[in-house]
């Protein structure tokens, strides 16, 4: 190889380019310069057609002429990989248009017009129009039954290669007959008529005649592959997807699109009446790990295939697609990503591969390194594919043996000579080997049962399970043990219980070896058992050990995440992630992905209110979770887990207010002037888990229409932050601290809530609504209002009081809630005690409203820490009060937050907190003593 010299990079080197400069050198200049778009095409076939060929030549002449030009554009202008696909596929579409509207035109006069079976359309017609584009006005004996032609593959995302074949899938509306000839004669069922479609469009498209063929047609994706019916009505298609579909289908149907005729597609292009049917079937709606044992076994039946192939010839074993590290694994790889996770998350839903891999990227599904290396691949194997291709107008993916070929290739693609194009091309499939090894590849991943038990034989679950047991420790063997005669258990499908086994095994190890606790195993037992009917997530753990590894951790850190988990157990795939560990909660890409998920969802139509409720809520306790994997593992503070729960509620009140006034029938403006006022742990930024939310609506809007719409919008902000959905809720919603309480409206005017909070009029705010106020912050809502309501809340808080009074006012307040909650004998409450939590709000609350008109640092809702220190410094406290104080606050709330997590009593042994207790006692009695 090392003899072979520079090469020309003229797309003449092709022999294919030579044969059709040789004969229809006449024709080439019918083509328009640049490369072939849908416009262009069209011209040049109506100019071939003006010269007297027929149709099925003109459409193979048209296609030699544009395979032509793309050798060209390719080789000797190196034209951007999609102007070659779509090019491709631009002539693909018009050629079975043509030959639809051919076929139709023939069966129609033959036959009569295919009528569409009794009831509503399954979409929009536009009126007097066939779904062939014909124009007519309604028949009198009813509507034309509606068909498309389904692009599977590459050509439904566009990706076609210059020799491709293409991939099709006829569907029709459903069932009937035609109306008969112009005698009334001649009818046959809709079912026949569409067969007779399928194969007049074929004799057009796919039969070899003197030109060639336009494109080989295959039709074995169809349900039921070549036994199967040349055309599939509606509910059969639905039929075969619930009973009979197979896991290797959904990624097939995975870049289905509607490619003929053209009318049809214009208004079916994202599948409109298909959708409806095939996205649930390629998305569940749960994460979808089941699918990498069938993508293995697909991927190995390729590779066999392949090698059989080779078998003898060993020329045939350099396949840039098939072969390790080609453009299927590309595929592979972005296709499986795509699947298990497009179920929740919609913006993965995109055909073309470079796309996709943009967007697994982008969800942090990969690195964005890795996705750049593997894009990179991706179009240099295209290219090398496609070059390969112009040379004799094969379907074939083998590097040719010629030297004089691979040097062609190389000086096309910008090489010194075939070694430095063949080391590139070997580094860039050693990246995609070692990205689908780590994805797919490799041993111990899978089941590896291939229908039989682990052992070659076929045994039971429980059979598996008891010969697991003796290696386990005794409390976890007791656990699985009560699986041997567990329903469900019994129950599960063999690959299933195979993977249950497994994970048992695999986790017992891990308990030997001291890299998870005993605890955390049966926890895991636990949540293992309430969801035996999803088998997925077996799927997922034992695909991903790091996963199933990070998940033992944090079951066993406390009981409350346990409870979550079970609750929520799609979450657990967040611990797949590399940067789990690595990043905090970021609001602002928090709501680009939810605005990116609902675009996705409204452009396939798909956006009704349901779906939203649930994209929000798997979102929030995605988040919610990636937050609980960090403070479980000791990487924030406490401080810190709240600061990041409370912009987490934060984003999600901003995004689900968006949505509910987009959506408002009432909405009289398009962007509402409103706030949202949040108060308690909110205001103060210290939500927990589990936290409720203190709000108060508030709005400013002169327009007539406006006490209406923001009632309106409020109720349904409300309902969907609080109703609970297949996924859950998100919060709780307190509006008690509106003006009035519970009496008053849930919505006010901000003019009517200023008057209230600043004690203007005759309905006024009470001492303890000014002690809220100290925690009071402006959360969302117009700008403008953030800088009035922040005026109105200095306001408060600075106003002129009685020292004395405000002090007995805080007291008496604080003795109600002594009474409200009592505490066991011998017991000290971390929050309710006497020097408890509560000691230094209050204390807190009352040296702001009482110093901050002179003192300025103290106006700032800062949190209980930071105002502690501050009054100290402002001599407010004796030295060493303060910053006493707010260190016993911080560690009495460590040690809350850790009780709440594992679920245990906030009640403890007074000695264990005695400094603490006596350092916020000291502060109470310099305060309000």
């Amino acid at each position: 190889m090392s003899s072979v010299c520079v090469g020309s990079a003229r797309a003449d080197h092709s022999r294919f380019v030579q044969r059709v400069r040789r004969r229809y050198d006449g024709e080439r200049a019918l083509l328009p310069p640049g490369a072939p778009t849908a416009d262009t095409l069209r011209t040049a076939l109506g100019a071939l057609r003006e010269r007297g060929y027929a149709l099925d030549a003109a459409l193979r002449v048209l296609r030699h002429l544009t395979l032509e030009r793309l050798a060209v554009l390719d080789c000797e202008q190196a034209a951007p990989l999609e102007a070659v696909t779509r090019g491709v596929t631009a002539l693909a579409e018009l050629a079975l248009d043509e030959a639809a509207r051919a076929a139709c035109a023939e069966l129609d006069a033959l036959h009569g017009r295919p009528m569409a079976p009794p009831g509503e359309p399954p979409g929009p017609l536009p009126p007097g129009e066939g779904s062939d584009g014909s124009e007519g006005g309604a028949a009198p004996e009813g509507r034309r039954c509606a068909w498309w032609i389904v692009g599977m593959g590459k050509f439904g995302a566009r990706e076609l290669n210059v020799s491709s074949d293409i991939d099709l899938i006829y569907v029709y509306e459903g069932e009937g007959e035609t109306a008969g000839n112009a005698e009334g004669r001649n009818r046959i069922s809709n079912h026949e008529y569409f067969g007779k479609v399928v194969k007049r469009i074929h004799t057009l498209v796919g039969d070899v005649t003197e030109h060639g063929q336009v494109f080989r047609v295959d039709l074995a994706l169809r349900p039921n592959g070549n036994s199967g019916p040349p055309a599939v009505s509606l509910g059969a298609l639905e039929d075969y997807f619930q009973v009979q579909g197979r896991e290797w289908e959904r990624f097939a149907w995975l870049k289905s699109r509607v490619v003929a005729p053209a009318e049809g597609a214009r208004r079916d292009g994202t599948g409109q009446w298909l959708r409806p049917i095939v996205l649930p079937f390629v998305f569940r709606r749960y994460l979808d790990y089941g699918v990498f044992e069938a993508l293995r076994r697909l991927h190995r039946q390729i590779r066999e295939h392949a090698a059989r192939r080779a078998a003898g010839h060993p020329e045939r074993a350099n396949d840039v697609k098939l072969s390790r590290g080609g453009i299927r694994e590309i595929e592979f790889i972005v296709q499986l990503l795509q699947v298990v996770r497009g179920g929740q998350f919609p913006e993965l839903r995109t055909r073309p591969t470079l796309q996709a891999l943009q967007r697994v990227a982008q969800a942090g599904l990969m690195p964005a390194d890795k996705a750049r290396q593997l894009a990179d691949a991706y179009v240099f194997l295209r290219r090398v594919e496609h070059r390969i291709q112009y040379l004799d107008d094969q379907q074939t993916h083998v590097l040719p043996t010629r030297d004089d070929d691979l040097a062609w290739i190389a000086a096309t693609l910008g090489f010194d000579g075939a070694p430095a194009f063949l080391r590139a091309l070997d580094a860039h499939r050693e990246v995609v080997a070692q990205e689908f090894d780590t994805l797919l590849g490799g041993d111990g991943h899978g089941t590896g049962c291939n229908g039989k038990g682990c052992h070659g034989q076929s045994r039971s679950a429980v059979e598996d399970l008891q010969a697991v047991l003796p290696q386990l420790p005794a409390g976890f063997a007791e656990r699985v043990a009560t699986w041997c005669d567990h329903p469900r258990v019994l129950a599960l499908r063999e690959d299933a219980r195979v993977r249950l086994a497994r994970l048992v095994e695999r986790t017992g190890a891990w308990i030997e070896a001291g890299r998870v606790s005993e605890t955390a195993a049966v926890r895991l037992a636990d949540w293992i058992e309430a969801l035996l009917r999803r088998e997925s997530y077996l799927a997922l753990l034992q695909e991903r050990p790091a996963v199933h590894e990070r998940l033992l951790r944090v079951l066993g850190a406390a009981r409350w995440p346990a409870r979550y988990l079970m609750r929520h157990p799609g979450v657990i795939d967040e611990l797949a992630s590399a940067e789990l560990y690595e990043t905090r909660f970021d609001p602002a890409a928090f709501s680009a992905e939810l605005e990116a998920r609902r675009w996705s969802l409204h452009k396939t139509g798909e956006d009704d209110d349901e779906a939203l409720l649930d994209l929000l809520r798997r979102a929030h306790h995605a988040e919610v979770f990636r937050t609980l994997a960090r403070d479980v593992e000791g990487l924030l503070t406490v401080e810190q887990v709240a600061d990041d729960l409370s912009a987490l509620a934060d984003a999600v009140l901003d995004v689900t207010g968006r949505w509910c006034w987009q959506r408002l029938k009432q909405r009289h403006r398009d962007e509402p002037r409103h706030a949202i006022i949040g108060y308690g742990k909110l205001g103060g930024k210290e939500l927990g888990y589990g936290s409720d939310l203190d709000i108060v609506f508030v709005y400013d809007d002169d327009d007539e229409r406006a006490p209406e719409a923001y009632a309106a919008f409020v109720r349904k902000l409300i309902n969907w932050l609080t109703v609970k959905t297949g996924e859950g809720d998100l919060f709780e919603i307190d509006t008690a601290l509106r003006p009035n309480g519970n009496s008053g409206l849930l919505v006010t005017t901000f003019q009517a809530y200023a008057d209230y909070q600043q004690n203007r009029g005759s309905n006024t705010a009470w001492t303890w609504e000014h002690q809220a106020m100290t925690r009071a912050r402006f959360v969302v809502g117009s700008p403008d209002l953030r800088a009035r309501f922040d005026a109105v809340r200095e306001a408060v808080i600075t106003a002129p009081r009685d020292p004395a009074a405000l002090a007995a006012e805080i007291r008496a307040m604080r003795q109600r809630l002594y009474g409200a909650h009592p505490v066991r004998a011998g017991r000290f409450d971390l929050k309710h005690s006497p020097g408890g939590m509560i000691d230094v709000e209050f204390a807190v609350q009352y040296l702001v409203l009482a110093h901050s008109a002179a003192h300025p640092p103290l106006r700032a809702n800062a949190g209980n820490i930071a105002l502690l220190q501050r009054a100290e410094a402002a001599g407010l406290l004796p030295a060493g009060v303060g910053h006493a104080a707010a260190d016993a606050y911080r560690h009495l709330r460590q040690l809350q937050h850790r009780a709440r997590l594992d679920e245990a009593s906030t009640q403890i042994d007074p000695a264990d907190v005695a400094g603490e207790r006596d350092a916020v006692l000291a502060l109470w009695a310099q305060v309000l003593g």
